[in-house]
């Protein structure tokens, strides 16, 4: 049995994802960032960088991984699918997955930051963060036109970009024109345990095209800045 610890966020989302699509057993702990629980004592002796996603592994003696990234080739290789265990195919994952890890992830963090969350409104960092994702979606768009995943066969690098992309909306970044990203979202969005995956550990509602909601949404984030 798997105790994960996330919250709804892309990288939390990356490890349930990846827990539903391997048919792993898991139970879910939410942690709740907004009550800055991620900084807590009990949390630190999980993860002491006080970031979600980790997870303890029970059937492996306790054994805890952190980072969005290590969990999901913990559990890959775990399970023995959405990872090839070594040569070519499993370079090939590893690479896109840390093209999320190193460039998706990061820029669409900050395009959030200074989009959503920043009280004042720095137009120069905006642009550079947003222009920065749409570059970094301008390169899944082109490998999606060579494949129909990103590393030939479904794997662990489609569910962590995915988790990134689908959430476009929220961090301004337009794709428009970018037709084989759309088709690859649409292609994991019908997959059951992506959308199961995404609802832990609770369903958020989509406030991007909703004002209001969307403020009230970034306010509360605006508190974690500096946590």
């Amino acid at each position: 049995m798997i105790d994960l610890y996330t919250a709804p966020t892309p990288n939390g989302w990356k490890a349930s994802v990846t827990l539903e699509e391997l048919e792993l057993p898991y139970e879910t702990h939410a942690v709740n960032l907004s009550k800055d629980e991620q900084k807590e004592e009990a949390f630190l002796r999980i993860n002491p960088n006080g970031r979600i996603p980790a997870i303890i592994d029970r059937d492996a003696g306790g054994l805890v991984v952190f980072e969005s990234g290590a969990v999901m080739i913990y559990l890959a290789e775990k399970a023995g699918r959405l990872l090839p265990s070594s040569g070519p195919d499993r370079a090939r994952v590893l690479s896109w997955l840390m093209f999320q890890m190193g460039g998706v992830g990061p820029m669409m963090g900050q395009a959030n930051v200074f989009f959503r969350y920043f009280p004042e409104k720095l137009q120069p960092a905006i642009d550079r963060y947003q222009n920065e994702s749409r570059r970094l979606f301008e390169v899944l768009d082109r490998r999606l036109g060579e494949s129909e995943w990103l590393a030939d066969e479904f794997s662990i690098a489609d569910i962590a970009n995915w988790c990134w992309a689908r959430t476009y909306k929220w961090s301004g970044v337009p794709v428009d024109g970018l037709d084989n990203l759309k088709r690859w979202r649409d292609a994991i969005r019908q997959r059951p345990a992506c959308e199961r995956g995404v609802q832990v550990p609770v369903v958020m509602p989509n406030v991007a095209d909703d004002p209001a909601a969307a403020e009230a949404f970034a306010e509360n984030a605006r508190k974690n800045l500096q946590t």
